[in-house]
C-alpha cells in the first residue's frame, strides 16, 4: 500500500531514470539547427575533433550531446532517418551500460548508432552483437552506411570468414557479428601458436541485440570446441533396438504402513516426468532390459555406461519429438531453438543424446566429443569493460540481468502512443476445438482482407494447422526452422492485405512487418524474378510498388492493422509478449487474442486440474470456450514456475562454470605471457626450481636422516625430469640435509640446461622452451577438461553422502587444477632435458607443424578437433630407454 503511494508521489524508478535524461535530450535538440548548417566536410571533420578532445582528457559522457546531434544529422543526411527523441534516450541508456527496452518497431537497430559512434571515439572498438548472420550483414551494410560517412571503419564477423578477414574485421572502429562467432574466435584464439594469428583484440564496448536471446535463452548451453573420441557408435544402434519393446507406466499411490498411509508404486517398464525431461526405468524394466542386452546386473560398476546410454535413449523416445524438438534434414539430425524456432546448425545437444536420437530416426551416428575449449556466454559477455542490450521484452528477466551481468533495465516510452487492444485468453477442452476456433477466426479476418500473424509453439503444430488452412482453400505463409532462408521475406510481406502467416515462435526475427508490405522487399523479389530487367524498369517497378504499399497501408489500417492470433502460450512470457508486439508498431492499429486448450503442453504438466474443475463446474459444453480472469492468472503464475525452474538451470551452469573460469583465464593469461616471449627464461627457471622444491619437500623429510630417504624415488624422479644421474659419496650422505641437497640439485640441474642451452644456442632454447611450455599446456588442458567433464557427471551424488555437491566440485576442480599444473610443469622440465636436436632445421620443422595445428583448425568447423601435436626429437616412445634399464621408453622414464 505505502509502496503504491510513495510511486504515485516520486514516480517508479524506471519513471525517475527518464527523467534525469530528458534535459539532455533537450540539449541535443538545442544543437539541432547549428549542426544542420555543417556542410558535409564539416560535419565528418567532427569525428577527428572528437578524438583528438578525448585524447586530450574530455571523457565519453561531456561529448554525448554534440556527438548524438552529429549521428542524428549524418542519419538524416544519409540514411533519411531522424532519432526520436525517444531514441535518443534509448542510446544514453545503452551508452551508460545498461538494457533499453523498447517496443517492436521503434528503431532499435537506429538507436544502436548513437552509443556506437560515441564509443568509437575511444578507438578501442565496439562489437554489435546480433542473432544471426543474416542480421549481421544487414545492419553492418545499412547502418555502415552512416559511420562510413562520418570516418569510422566497420566490419562483419560471419560464418566461414577467414582469419585474415576476421582480424581486419575486427580491428574495425565497430564490428558486427553474431554471439556465436565472437565466442569461438575468443576460444579459437586461445588454442593458437602465434600472437599474430590473434583475430580480436580486446572487450571493450558491446551492444547485444535482442539481449533477452542471446543472455537468457541461448545462456542455458555453453559455447563448445570439441573434437571426436574414438568409442565406437554401435552401442547406440544395440540401445536404441531394445527401446521399443518397453512399456510406458504409470506412478501411483497405494496404501501402505508409512507414516503418510501411502507409497509410490511404478507400472510398465518406465515412467516419464514432463517437466524434469527425464526417464526413469521401474525395477520391472531394469530386469527387462538386462535380459534383452544380457547383461546380469545393470547396476554393476562396470555397467554404469551402459545404463547411462540405455537412459538417454529412453529420452530420446519419449521426451524429443521430430520436428518439434529437432528436424531431420540433408540426413542430419538439427536442434531446433525453443524460444526462436530457428535451427541450430552445428549444435549438438550433449551427454550421448544426440547419438540416441541419432540412432531412433537411423542416421549417420557421429563420434561423441571430447571438450577442447568452453566457456559460457556469461562469462564471455561479462569480459566486455562496458556491456548493454536491446530488446522489445526484457523487463520480464530484470532480476536475472542484474544478478548475472549486473545490467539495470530501463523501460523506453514508445514515440507514439500503443493502440493494440490485447483480448483476454479463450480456453477450449481439446486442441482440435481450440483449432477449429483459430481456423473461424481467420476466416473472418481474411474475408474482410484483415492481415493475420498466427504465432505457433513448434514446427508440427504450425504444419497441422497449415493443413487446416488448405482444406479451407485459404492462401498463407508459413515460417518455421523449415523455411528459415525465406525469413526476412516473410516476415517482411506479413502486413499486406490479406495476408495470412503462420509462424513458429517469433523471437528475434529482426523485420520489422509493415502494414501494406515492404516495398523494397517487394522489389528484390521482382528482380529476382527477372534477372534481365534493366536498370530503369526496375526503377519503375520499385516506384509503382511503393505506391501499391502506401495504399494498401492506408486500406489496412482502416480494417483494423495487423491481427496477431496465438495458438499456445509459450513457457517464457517474454516470447508472448514478443509475438504480441509484432502488431502495433510506431502507433499503428492492431490486436491481439491467444487460444488455448487443456491439451496444450503447458496448460496439461501446469496447472490444467484447476482450470478442467473450472470448467467442469460451469459445465461447459464442447466447442464452447471459457474467458476468465482467474484462468489467465493460473496461466502466468505456470509461466513463472517455469521461467523461475529455467533461471535455476542458467545459475546452476554459471555457478560452476565460474570454478572453471578463474583457470580459464589463468591458463589462457599463461598462454599469451609465453606467446609474447615475456621473460620466458625466467618463466622455465622458476619452474625448474619449483620442481626441485616440490622433489625435496615430497622425498626428503626434515627430520629424518638422508640414508634414511626414498632413494630409489628420488632417482626415478630426477632422472625422468633432469636426465640426471644421481651418484652421491657416503661422505657426502652423511652431511646432508634438505637445504643443501635442494641447492644441490639445482645446482647440477642448471649446469646441465647450461650446457644444453650452449650447445642448442641460446636463442633457439628460448624457441624451444616456447614450443614445449605450449605443448604441455594444451595437452593437459585438454585432459584436464575430460576430467572436469567426468566429475560433473558424478558430482551429484555426492548429496546423497550429505555433501553439498557445489562445494565439493568446487573443492575437486581445484585439486585436479594443482595436479594438471604440476604436470605441465614437470613435462615442459623434462622434454627440455631430454631434447635431442640433431640438426638446426629440426626446430623449424617442430614450429611449423605447431603453426599447422592452427592452418588445419581454421579450416574445420567448431565441432572438429585439431590435429594431434606430432613429439619432438625426444628418446623415440619405442627406443631403448636411456636409464639402462633394458625396457622401452615408454614402459620406463617416458610412462
Amino acid at each position: 500500500m505505502f509502496g503504491s503511494l510513495i510511486k504515485k508521489i516520486v514516480g517508479s524508478k524506471n519513471e525517475r531514470e527518464l527523467k534525469k535524461l530528458w534535459p539532455i535530450v533537450h540539449k541535443i535538440n538545442s544543437l539541432e539547427a547549428s549542426v544542420e548548417t555543417l556542410s558535409d566536410q564539416q560535419l565528418q571533420a567532427k569525428t577527428v575533433e572528437f578524438k583528438e578532445r578525448h585524447a586530450k582528457g574530455e571523457s565519453l559522457d561531456a561529448l554525448l550531446p554534440e556527438a548524438f546531434a552529429v549521428c542524428r544529422e549524418a542519419g538524416k543526411r544519409v540514411l533519411g532517418m531522424r532519432h526520436f527523441d525517444v531514441q535518443l534516450i534509448g542510446g544514453m541508456v545503452l551508452h551508460s551500460g545498461k538494457i533499453s527496452e523498447m517496443k517492436t518497431g521503434e528503431g532499435k537497430t537506429l538507436v544502436a548508432t548513437l552509443p556506437a559512434y560515441l564509443n568509437a571515439i575511444s578507438g578501442k572498438g565496439v562489437h554489435v552483437v546480433t542473432v544471426n548472420d543474416y542480421l549481421a550483414r544487414r545492419d553492418s551494410e545499412w547502418m555502415g552506411r552512416l559511420y562510413g560517412f562520418l570516418g569510422l571503419t566497420v566490419g562483419v564477423i560471419v560464418h566461414g570468414i577467414e582469419d585474415d578477414q576476421r582480424r581486419i574485421n575486427y580491428a574495425a572502429d565497430i564490428t558486427y557479428g553474431t554471439n556465436n562467432e565472437f565466442g569461438f574466435d575468443y576460444l579459437r584464439d586461445n588454442m593458437k601458436f602465434s600472437l599474430d594469428d590473434y583475430v580480436q583484440r580486446g572487450f571493450n564496448y558491446a551492444i547485444v541485440d535482442e539481449v533477452d536471446s542471446i543472455l537468457v535463452d541461448e545462456a542455458r548451453t555453453p559455447l563448445i570446441i570439441s573434437g571426436p573420441t574414438e568409442e565406437s557408435t554401435d552401442k547406440y544402434y544395440i540401445i536404441d533396438r531394445i527401446i521399443p519393446q518397453l512399456q510406458r507406466g504409470e506412478v501411483q499411490e497405494v496404501e501402505a504402513n508409512t507414516l503418510s498411509g501411502k507409497r509410490k508404486s511404478y507400472t510398465g517398464d518406465f515412467t516419464i516426468d514432463e517437466k524434469a525431461k527425464s526417464a526413469t526405468l521401474t525395477e520391472q524394466g531394469v530386469l527387462k532390459v538386462e535380459k534383452l542386452l544380457k547383461v546380469d546386473n545393470l547396476y554393476d560398476p562396470r555397467n554404469i555406461e551402459i545404463l547411462h546410454h540405455v537412459q538417454q535413449a529412453l529420452r530420446a523416445h519419449a521426451m524429443y519429438k521430430r520436428d518439434v524438438d529437432y528436424v531431420v534434414k540433408d540426413g542430419e539430425v538439427m536442434i531446433v531453438d525453443e524460444f526462436t524456432g530457428r535451427l541450430m546448425p552445428g549444435r549438438r545437444w550433449s551427454d550421448g543424446l544426440h547419438q540416441a536420437i541419432e540412432a531412433k530416426e537411423g542416421v549417420k551416428i557421429e563420434n561423441e566429443n571430447q571438450t577442447l575449449a568452453t566457456i559460457t556466454f556469461q562469462n564471455y559477455f561479462r569480459m566486455y569493460t562496458k556491456l548493454s542490450g536491446m530488446t522489445g521484452t526484457a523487463d520480464t528477466e530484470a532480476e536475472e540481468f542484474h544478478k548475472i551481468y549486473k545490467l539495470d533495465v530501463t523501460v523506453i516510452p514508445t514515440n507514439r502512443p500503443l493502440l493494440r487492444p490485447d483480448f483476454p485468453d479463450v480456453i477450449y477442452k481439446t486442441e482440435m476445438e481450440k483449432f477449429n476456433a483459430v481456423i473461424e477466426d481467420i476466416k473472418e479476418h481474411y474475408a474482410q482482407g484483415q492481415p493475420c500473424l498466427v504465432g505457433t509453439i513448434s514446427i508440427e503444430k504450425s504444419e497441422v494447422l497449415s493443413d487446416l488452412l488448405k482444406r479451407q482453400g485459404i492462401p498463407h505463409n508459413v515460417l518455421n526452422a523449415k523455411q528459415h532462408e525465406r525469413e526476412a521475406e516473410i516476415v517482411a510481406q506479413a502486413g499486406r492485405k490479406g495476408a495470412i502467416t503462420i509462424a513458429t515462435n517469433m523471437a528475434g526475427r529482426g523485420t520489422d512487418i509493415l502494414l501494406g508490405g515492404n516495398p523494397e522487399g517487394l522489389a528484390k523479389q521482382w528482380r529476382k524474378s527477372n534477372p534481365e530487367a534493366t536498370d530503369e524498369q526496375y526503377e519503375a517497378q520499385s516506384q509503382a510498388f511503393k505506391a501499391q504499399c502506401a495504399a494498401e497501408h492506408d486500406e489496412v489500417v482502416k480494417l483494423g492493422g495487423l491481427h496477431i492470433l496465438g495458438t499456445e502460450r509459450h513457457e517464457s512470457r517474454r516470447i508472448d509478449n514478443q509475438l504480441r508486439g509484432r502488431s502495433g508498431r510506431q502507433g499503428d492499429p492492431g490486436s491481439s487474442k491467444f487460444y488455448l486448450s487443456l491439451q496444450d503442453d503447458l496448460l496439461r504438466i501446469f496447472g490444467s486440474e484447476r482450470v478442467a474443475k473450472i470448467m467442469d463446474l460451469l459445465k461447459i459444453e464442447e466447442g464452447e470456450a471459457i474467458t476468465h480472469t482467474m484462468i489467465t492468472k493460473s496461466i502466468e503464475n505456470a509461466q513463472k514456475k517455469v521461467e523461475a525452474h529455467n533461471f535455476d538451470i542458467r545459475k546452476h551452469l554459471i555457478e560452476y562454470d565460474d570454478v572453471m573460469n578463474k583457470q580459464r583465464e589463468v591458463i589462457y593469461t599463461q598462454r599469451r605471457e609465453i606467446l609474447a616471449g615475456q621473460e620466458i627464461r625466467e618463466s622455465f627457471l622458476e619452474m625448474l626450481d619449483e620442481t626441485v622444491e616440490e622433489i625435496v619437500a615430497s622425498y626428503c623429510p626434515d627430520k629424518v636422516s638422508a640414508r634414511e630417504w626414498d632413494w630409489n624415488g628420488i632417482g626415478e624422479i630426477v632422472f625422468k625430469c633432469f636426465n640426471l644421474q644421481l651418484d652421491l659419496p657416503e661422505e657426502v650422505l652423511s652431511r646432508l640435509n634438505p637445504e643443501n641437497f635442494r641447492d644441490t640439485l639445482k645446482e647440477q640441474a642448471l649446469e646441465i640446461f647450461r650446457a644444453k642451452a650452449a650447445e642448442i644456442g641460446e636463442e633457439d632454447m628460448d624457441r624451444l622452451i616456447k614450443y614445449f611450455m605450449l605443448d604441455a599446456i594444451d595437452k593437459q588442458w585438454k585432459d584436464h577438461l575430460l576430467n572436469i567433464d567426468h566429475l560433473k557427471e558424478g558430482i551429484g551424488l555426492r548429496g546423497y553422502g550429505q555433501k553439498d555437491p557445489k562445494q565439493e566440485y568446487k573443492k575437486e576442480a581445484y585439486n585436479l587444477f594443482m595436479e594438471m599444473i604440476i604436470r605441465i610443469r614437470e613435462e615442459s622440465i623434462s622434454s627440455i632435458f631430454w631434447v635431442r636436436m640433431e640438426h638446426e632445421a629440426e626446430l623449424e620443422e617442430l614450429e611449423e607443424e605447431q603453426r599447422s595445428k592452427k592452418l588445419v583448425f581454421n579450416l574445420a568447423d567448431e565441432d572438429r578437433p585439431q590435429e594431434p601435436a606430432k613429439s619432438a626429437k625426444l628418446a623415440g616412445r619405442n627406443d631403448p630407454c636411456p636409464c639402462g634399464s633394458g625396457k622401452k621408453y615408454k614402459k620406463c622414464c617416458g610412462k
